[in-house]
């Protein structure tokens, strides 16, 4: 595979080196995600390709499966990701998200929880998440391969696990050589073994597959939450060095050295010296560090609030009492105005707020109107979206 992924403008397809088109089937490979009716599909060949790189041969669907649900936990707990959707009754549609919301209230393990906590916690409740685990096995394992089946005159016979494992053998051995193949075992124990030449393939290409399935991935899930921003940046924990916050909290000092400012949740003076710098709606859904969204709060309750949304009523109108103050002090005041162009590189890209809320000029009710209008929406969204409501 060269250079990672190519573009050719509407969609990314892979690019394989040529000396693997004599002996596999890449075209059939690049069908493996084709047409899912869930996103499990997708989290079924990323595990593989992980584990593949890893060195590993031969597995179990169970392995396999833990894999799948420690990948997508992420996503599901930290930033409310739907997989597949929800039903019209309002049901959860992908299983692999049942799993990891099921794993959740048995575990109690919490939303940022490391990839070897998530495994214990499996194994831990392995008797109880059976079940769950069991019906992610039923069909994607097959489907999976459905794209080197056209080679074969045989039909395949999806009705039946065991002559579909019978099927998957005579396939790689007579007509098309498969990426893998599956032992006799029944479900959760039933194995998986990787052929060697599509072993070497992905070695030498796991960062380009990698990339494939996160981009076919990506627009999976943007299509299925429409109304979640930054969802590039939800497949995996984040970097804190991505967080911009350093000259928000100089220019909330500049304005602290001038004006006594109203902790919006304690309604007590904030102090210099004691004070975050938090999102008013949760950094995890909205993904960025907009000064709109920014306010000094009391250190001490920063934690409590954690990744959970403010009561709209009262806290909104305190919140934007504070943003108001800081808008009349960047114009009034030359220091508090440089140290808000500091700012603007980093936590001032969304258009409204530069050309309508910060512009000079608004009276008090034009701002609250402008910024109401503006933050409703994402809040609305968030909500609906699963996040909780902080009970200050």
């Amino acid at each position: 595979m060269s250079d990672d992924i190519f573009s050719t403008g509407k969609e990314y397809h892979l690019e394989v080196d040529n000396k693997y088109y004599s002996s596999l089937d890449i075209e059939g490979f690049s069908l493996m995600m084709k047409d899912p009716s869930y996103c499990y599909k997708f989290y079924w060949l990323d595990a593989i390709v992980k584990l593949i790189s890893e060195g590993v041969s031969e597995t179990t669907f169970d392995d396999i499966i833990n894999e799948m649900i420690a990948s997508a936990w992420y996503s599901v707990r930290e930033f409310h990701i739907h997989l597949s959707g929800i039903q019209l009754d309002g049901q959860i549609r992908d299983g692999l998200e049942r799993a990891i919301l099921k794993l959740s209230d048995l575990s109690g393990l919490p939303s940022n929880a490391s990839k070897v906590e998530i495994v214990n916690a499996i194994k831990e409740h392995d008797s109880e998440l059976k079940e769950s685990k069991e019906q992610l096995t039923n069909m994607v394992p097959y489907r999976a391969l459905a794209g080197f089946f056209s080679r074969s005159e045989e039909k395949a016979e999806w009705g039946s696990i065991r002559r579909m494992t019978a099927y998957i053998k005579s396939i790689s051995s007579e007509v098309v050589l498969l990426p893998y193949t599956l032992g006799d075992s029944s479900k959760l124990k039933k194995e998986v073994y990787f052929e060697p030449a599509w072993i070497k393939m992905i070695q030498d290409n796991t960062v380009a597959i990698l990339g494939w399935i996160q981009y076919e991935k990506v627009k999976w899930l943007q299509n299925n939450n429409p109304e979640v921003p930054g969802l590039v940046y939800k497949l995996a924990p984040m970097d804190e060095k991505m967080r911009k916050l350093d000259r928000v909290h100089k220019l909330w000092d500049g304005i602290l050295e001038c004006s006594n400012v109203i902790d919006v949740f304690t309604d007590d003076p904030i102090k210099t010296k004691s004070y975050d710098v938090d999102h008013f709606i949760p950094w995890s859904f909205v993904m960025n560090d907009e000064l709109w969204n920014l306010m000094p709060m009391d250190s001490s309750l920063n934690s409590a609030k954690n990744n959970r949304l403010p009561k709209w009523d009262p806290f909104f109108r305190r919140f934007a009492q504070n943003q108001y103050l800081l808008y009349e002090m960047i114009h009034d005041k030359e220091h508090i105005h440089k140290l808000f162009e500091s700012c603007l590189r980093d936590n001032l890209h969304s258009i409204w707020a530069g050309q309508e809320l910060y512009r000079k000029g608004n009276s008090k009710e034009e701002f609250f109107g402008i910024l109401e209008k503006n933050m409703q929406p994402v809040y609305d969204s968030a909500r609906r979206q699963g996040y909780e409501i902080w009970n200050r």
